[in-house]
């Protein structure tokens, strides 16, 4: 089917003025079931259809994304809700203001377990209950072998779910087990090797290591925090200054994109669209997971879902802010204000003011903050 059949419509007259673009915006994403708005953004010409000539790049690993955005590589792209905090305070020492225009989805990840850690937690429900998992990881540290889960960045969802999800069972995910970085794309393959006992990343990459036998989906990152914010659109430092009609027509067609995703009737276009251009060696079962709302065959009680989570909301950031502090990730000088000063509710609001679309609805609160853990002098 021609993709112009499928595209949002973005005429009429409050559709983002045409105009000849004067150079190319690199944006950039990763290999990741939410890049799609950006992917089916470019697929379907909407970039095109509000004057801008993009050059899409995928990267494999967070690290690289982070770095060109923040050293001049890429104008634009897909971060991690918490990256930009942590390259407002110059952690890792990769300091950068990016600007974040819109959400690009909500939900989205999942925690894999070996199939040999199932067997040690015995038959349980899903979501997986943090009490069972915190039994056996207890048993496994005692014995001198404790767990070891890859999440894909330091500063990402998924570590700080996962930590909370472990914190909430009375775990230290820093003492009680291990807690090392994997990029998404290797998830499967560490977890088949052996290298990991589990894994915390987005889709697909769960539901392939599921169906090669690797792994089963223990839960999803949605059942911790139902409709959590995920991926960012983030512009490079000054960009949006630069060159505010660039910055706002990209969130309009980004806005239009989830529109176009979250539609059942276009998810075995999305699904081909994102095996061709970013999973040419995963199953369409594996892609299609995600947007039909399963995990490993069960049906997730809070979905990969796009178009109802592009409004960038400061204080749902604040909680990642929140968790970076429990965690002594950042210092405890830098001023709320300062960590989340990269959030832009105009643009977007330029942007939706185009596509005459509405505010999404008010989110679901995020979890409650956990108390502190005991110090290691202090714990038995």
């Amino acid at each position: 089917m021609p993709s112009e059949t499928l595209a949002p419509d973005l005429t009429g007259p409050r559709r983002a003025q045409r105009r000849h673009a004067a150079r190319t915006l690199r944006l950039g994403c990763v290999q990741l079931t939410d890049a799609a708005p950006l992917l089916v953004a470019e697929e379907l010409g909407l970039f095109d259809a509000v004057g801008l000539r993009v050059s899409l790049s995928v990267e494999s690993a967070w690290a690289a994304l982070r770095d060109k955005l923040a050293f001049g590589a890429l104008d634009a792209a897909q971060l991690l809700g918490p990256m930009p905090i942590a390259l407002s305070a110059g952690l890792d020492g990769v300091k950068a203001q990016v600007t974040v225009s819109a959400g690009l989805g909500a939900n989205g990840n999942t925690l894999t377990i070996s199939r040999a850690l199932a067997a040690e937690i015995g038959r349980f429900p899903r979501p997986l209950p943090a009490a069972a998992f915190a039994a056996v990881a207890r048993r496994r540290a005692d014995a001198g072998r404790p767990v070891t889960l890859g999440v894909v960045f330091p500063y990402s969802s998924h570590n700080y779910l996962t930590r909370w999800w472990l914190a909430s069972a009375g775990l230290d995910p820093d003492r009680d087990l291990r807690l090392v970085v994997v990029p998404p794309a290797l998830c499967a393959q560490r977890l088949a090797d052996g290298a990991i006992d589990g894994f915390c990343a987005g889709e697909p990459w769960g539901s392939h290591a599921a169906e090669r036998g690797a792994g089963t989906i223990a839960l999803s990152s949605g059942d911790i925090w139902p409709n959590h914010p995920e991926k960012v659109l983030a512009f490079a430092a000054g960009y949006a200054l630069r060159d505010p009609e660039s910055a706002t027509a990209c969130t309009a067609a980004t806005i239009a994109a989830t529109r176009w995703l979250d539609e059942p009737e276009n998810k075995a276009e999305a699904v081909h669209i994102l095996q061709r251009r970013i999973f040419p060696d995963l199953s369409a079962g594996a892609i299609g997971a995600a947007f039909d709302g399963t995990a490993e065959g069960f049906m997730q009680a809070a979905p990969l879902r796009f178009r109802t989570a592009t409004l960038p909301r400061r204080e749902q950031a604040g909680w990642w802010l929140r968790q970076m502090r429990r965690w002594g990730h950042i210092p405890p000088g830098i001023a709320e204000a300062t960590a989340l000063t990269p959030w832009r509710q105009d643009i977007w609001r330029a942007a939706a003011a185009r596509l005459r679309e509405v505010e999404p609805p008010a989110p679901n609160p995020p979890p409650a903050d956990l108390p502190l853990a005991p110090m290691p002098e202090t714990r038995r």
